[in-house]
């Protein structure tokens, strides 16, 4: 097979929807399934509820982009059912327009909104749960809508094996696949450490400044070992509601002169090349934490909370980084002083950690995902037969 005709499990036309082409990581994903298969001949549609004020990833010329500004709360229900209504007819007018062999839809309640727009038009959706759902924030419609729904698609992605027994409650286990994120290959260092990381060894974090991401167990594990290392900084890259909280607590702590909220950055990863470094996720809870991987990858040390879901699918405890149980400040603070205190075990777990490079690389996780896509059209063409 060509790489053309291998693509995309020789779908010819691809429909991708999302909330958002914002900076997060199901947004990151997207876009490069996108461009991955874009380059490779496949025509693409990427479809977005909201408009494109918030574009934060590029996408290849060669997908059509299709923003149909309808994002937004609605007052009152009567409003709210009006705007649903106006979603769905927008987004399956959009499907239809693409003629599409399939779609691919992130997100639960995007998700939820995909699979009625498509359903009567032939069109099979594999859904994808990007975060971890026993998590999740759906209200009690939206979740009996999923329920119902998730089983008449053509499979349901999740990316760890404990969401998946969590999707097998109500979708056959035959149309459930565990699909990791994929790890795009890292571009050449600039030149220049990027403007305003701090001078000396830096223990970074990475991600939106909410509570799942736990900053606030972090500055108090970093407050912990302090006095201990004194010469290390610790930074973090991202912006979100939790900010000022962050910051009072770092004053309240006594580390505020040590704790820096750049905002969000371009390329995080370019922060976390050179000099001393250590990474740590912190998160009460994660789907697949891209930034973990991109950190790892980079030959960063790192250490991790062991939440659901996802690190310990990525973390090789002792050989490639340091767990730490989820929400539990004392554990992490150890393994902050074993790691900042000693350099052979920094470097030992660095060497390991670009290997997962090899296990989550771009090429392998898509070729999963030309697979499924190729499974899910020979089904078509058996029932249509």
């Amino acid at each position: 097979m060509t790489p053309a005709s291998s693509a995309a499990g020789g779908a010819r036309r691809l429909l991708l929807v999302i909330s958002s082409l914002g900076g997060g990581g199901a947004e990151r994903v997207l876009s490069i399934m996108a461009n991955h298969w874009a380059a490779r001949g496949v025509e693409v549609t990427f479809c977005t509820i909201s408009g494109t004020r918030d574009d934060h990833y590029a996408l290849d010329p060669r997908v059509r982009r299709v923003a149909l500004d309808l994002a937004g709360e609605s007052a009152g229900a009567l409003r709210g059912v009006r705007a649903n209504a106006g979603r769905l007819l927008a987004l399956r007018r959009a499907a239809v327009a693409s003629r599409c062999d399939a779609a691919i839809s992130f997100g639960d309640t995007t998700n939820v909104l995909t699979t009625l727009a498509l359903a009567g038009t032939g069109i099979p959706l594999l859904v994808s749960e990007r975060a971890d759902p026993r998590f999740g924030v759906m209200g009690p419609a939206r979740r009996a809508l999923r329920t119902l729904m998730y089983p008449r698609t053509a499979g349901v992605v999740v990316q760890t094996p404990e969401v998946r027994a969590w999707a097998e409650r109500f979708v056959p286990r035959a149309r459930v696949h565990v699909i990791a994120n994929p790890l795009s290959p890292l571009t050449e260092a600039p030149a220049s450490v990027p403007e305003g990381r701090p001078v000396g060894p830096v223990v970074f974090g990475v991600g939106r400044l909410v509570p799942q991401k736990g900053f606030d167990l972090l500055i108090r594990a970093f407050a912990a070992v302090r006095r201990t290392h004194p010469a290390w900084s610790l930074v973090l890259l991202g912006e979100g509601g939790a900010r000022e909280e962050l910051r009072r607590l770092a004053v309240e702590l006594g580390v505020a002169d040590a704790v820096h909220l750049p905002g969000r950055v371009a390329r995080p990863v370019d922060w976390l090349r050179g000099g001393e470094r250590v990474f740590v996720l912190s998160s009460r809870f994660e789907g697949f934490p891209n930034a973990l991987l991109e950190a790892m990858a980079a030959g960063v040390a790192s250490i991790a909370t062991d939440c659901p879901s996802g690190p310990a699918n990525i973390v090789r405890d002792g050989v490639d980084g340091l767990l730490v149980p989820s929400e539990d400040v004392d554990a992490l603070a150890a393994a902050l002083d074993r790691l900042l205190g000693d350099p052979d075990l920094r470097s030992r777990l660095a060497a390991r950690a670009v290997e997962v490079s090899d296990r989550f690389g771009e090429q392998t996780i898509l070729r999963r995902w030309d697979e499924l896509l190729a499974a899910v059209r020979a089904e078509r063409r058996e029932v249509a037969g």
